[in-house]
Parts: C-alpha cells; sequence; structure tokens
C-alpha cells in the first residue's frame, strides 16, 4: 500500500507541481468551452488525455518508443498552443456542434506527447525489467487522473463565478483564457532548446 501512495503521489505532483506548469496549462486550454454542465464530456477528455500518458509511459519503458527530450519539450507546448487557438477561433460556437470524436482523438495524441515527455524520467525511478514498472505505472495514472480532475474542478468553479458574477459571456472568458494561454505559451517555443540546436 505504501508503493501504491508512493507512485499515486508522483503523479499528482506531476500535474501540480508550480515549476512544471504546462499540464495545467493544457487542462486550462482544453476546458475552456465547457460548463459543469458538461461533465461527462470534460469526464472523457480528461481520461482519454490520462491513456495518452499512460500508453506513451508504456511505449517507453518496453522500449517501443524513443524521442529525444528537446523535441518533446518543444511539442509540449505546441499542443497548449494549438488547443488555445482552436478555442480562441470557435469561441462561443455550441460545443453539441463540436465533433467530440475529432476533440477526442487530439487529446488522446497530445496526451501521448505529454506522457513522453515525462518517460526519461519515469524510467530513471522505476528499477527493474519492463514489466515490473506496469503496476507502479497504473498507480502513476490514478494519481495523474486525479490531479487532472482537481485542476478541471477548480477551472469549472472559475468560469461559473466570472460568468455568473462578473457577467462574462461563455464566448468572452473563452477569448480571454485562450489569449491568456497563448501569451503564456508563446515565450516557451520561442525560448525552446530546438532552435539552438
Amino acid at each position: 500500500m505504501s508503493e501504491f501512495w508512493l507512485y499515486f503521489k508522483i503523479g499528482l505532483h506531476h500535474v501540480l507541481d508550480i515549476h512544471a506548469y504546462d499540464h495545467v496549462l493544457f487542462l486550462i486550454a482544453l476546458m475552456v468551452p465547457y460548463a459543469f454542465k458538461d461533465w461527462k464530456r470534460v469526464l472523457i477528455l480528461v481520461s482519454l488525455f490520462t491513456l495518452g500518458h499512460t500508453l506513451a509511459l508504456i511505449l517507453s519503458v518496453f522500449g517501443i518508443v524513443s524521442v529525444k527530450a528537446t523535441l518533446v519539450e518543444f511539442l509540449i507546448p505546441i499542443t497548449i498552443l494549438i488547443t488555445a487557438v482552436f478555442h480562441l477561433f470557435t469561441a462561443g460556437k455550441s460545443s453539441k456542434n463540436e465533433s467530440i470524436t475529432f476533440v477526442a482523438l487530439i487529446t488522446l495524441f497530445f496526451g501521448i506527447i505529454h506522457g513522453l515527455g515525462f518517460s526519461n524520467y519515469f524510467k530513471t525511478i522505476l528499477p527493474g525489467k519492463a514489466t515490473d514498472k506496469l503496476l507502479p505505472l497504473l498507480e502513476f495514472a490514478l494519481g495523474i487522473e486525479t490531479a487532472q480532475i482537481i485542476v478541471v474542478f477548480v477551472v469549472l468553479i472559475l468560469a461559473y463565478i466570472v460568468q455568473t458574477f462578473f457577467r462574462f459571456s461563455k464566448r468572452d472568458w473563452a477569448l480571454v483564457m485562450s489569449a491568456f494561454i497563448i501569451g503564456v505559451v508563446t515565450p516557451m517555443i520561442i525560448h525552446s532548446e530546438i532552435w539552438n540546436r
């Protein structure tokens, strides 16, 4: 049980780490158009992101996929930028018109990219054969999922407060948040080590 909590807490910390806020930024970008009434869709997207993240770690642990850290560190802010730009241009449009299949596939793919960013570190903290790493990996994934649900819950509460008490329209909320995320993530892309090659 102590091992479960160890890897569960590593998963929690991975998402909620204030110094590695890219994960939280992606979740905020993903949640911009949603409200509490969309909880089923939100849960599906968050779980697909976790699934992609976990799949990347499994592929990495078994040596099936190996990507240079500088490339992944460049691609992570790109995924955040794409998500924010998408919601910037679709702000105010009904989320019911948006294809859940398209958004789901993109979220799963982006989860894989984010998972690859953590794969090298994950391999170093887990000794032994690849098969020995499966259970800790699932415990880590539960920590990731829990932390993501916490972040999403906070974002949805904030959206509710801003839209209810400050009279922001759903469209204005989406525009402001998307623009904010684009403003934060653009310097991450510009200062990426990939340009210094």
